[in-house]
């Protein structure tokens, strides 16, 4: 469940910006009959940042029941303060979430010490299994190899999502873990294939929002080691990986999905904006080059 093509999955709202049920229940089930191994609710690309800590909690338990066993489903758990992280952690105890996606503390910028209690605390909190989540360009700290290292001692930090697009990570990472078991999961759609080739187990997708299928195919390929054909399919899928980030995530995604009629609008919470004028035409290209559209 903490390999392949894992979808960091939009949250479908309408036009009043409350969420819609039936269009995460037609999101959840194009995935499941894609052949994704797992969704992520409510992490970055599912607006965390803007939802209230109750619809945050909602929405994943909504994917949850919706998904219906049908696919796992990983909760985005992650805070700037711990204690929220923490408490946000506990409310998917015994709920049937298959584990927690958490990412760094932002705008605070903690210390490599601060950053290793944060995780600590948080893992010694629960029995869910963690996934750590380094996105530098976002959170204005980076999670350095050598904490993923101490990190990945702890018996339920099971997996780090690496979203710099630094490849170097991967060997350093994998060099200094002990355990074996540990999983490196890209975070980066346009380096996620060459993440692959160097060890690592899979990708959380923006580009599985919309290509979820082909996006399966991929990281399915990788995992065989027949890389000739799946980098013929990265490639066919690389102006996606690029233009899904012409402007901020999860904007183009979320226009994208109502374009191929996975959602019934493209609403996002303020201070996001849906995707300009300008950028449209961008994202429309992409997902003809795509065989999308």
């Amino acid at each position: 469940m903490f390999t392949g093509s894992i979808v960091a999955l939009v949250t479908p709202m309408d036009n009043k910006g409350t969420v819609d049920r039936a269009s995460l229940k037609k999101l959840i089930d194009y995935h499941v009959a894609s052949g994704t191994v797992a969704i992520v609710s409510v992490g970055t690309t599912g607006e965390s940042a803007t939802l209230t800590h109750d619809e945050h909690i909602d929405v994943v338990l909504q994917t949850l029941e919706l998904a219906d066993g049908r696919i796992p489903v990983i909760a985005g758990t992650g805070a700037n303060a711990t204690a929220e992280a923490i408490s946000l952690t506990h409310c998917f105890a015994d709920t049937g979430i298959v584990g927690c996606l958490t990412v760094t503390p932002y705008y605070n910028k903690p210390t490599q010490e601060g950053l290793y209690q944060h995780f600590k605390a948080i893992a010694e909190s629960t029995a869910l299994p963690q996934i750590l989540y380094n996105v530098p360009s976002r959170t204005g700290c980076d999670l350095l190899p050598p904490t993923i290292v101490r990190l990945a001692k702890i018996n339920n930090i099971v997996a780090v999502k690496e979203a710099t697009g630094n490849l170097s990570r991967v060997g350093q990472i994998q060099q200094q873990v002990d355990d074996e078991d540990f999983i490196l999961l890209s975070g980066d759609d346009v380096s996620g294939l060459d993440f692959m080739k160097l060890g690592g187990k899979g990708i959380i997708s923006v580009t599985a929002n919309v290509a979820a299928r082909e996006m399966a195919q991929l990281c399915a390929l990788a995992a065989q080691g027949n890389f000739a054909k799946a980098h013929r399919l990265h490639q066919h899928l690389m102006p996606l990986h690029q233009d899904l980030f012409v402007e901020a995530n999860p904007i183009p995604v979320k226009w994208a999905c109502k374009a191929l009629g996975l959602l019934a609008t493209d609403m996002l919470r303020l201070p996001m904006t849906p995707l300009s004028d300008a950028a449209r035409p961008v994202v429309e290209r992409a997902l003809k080059s795509a065989g999308l559209l």
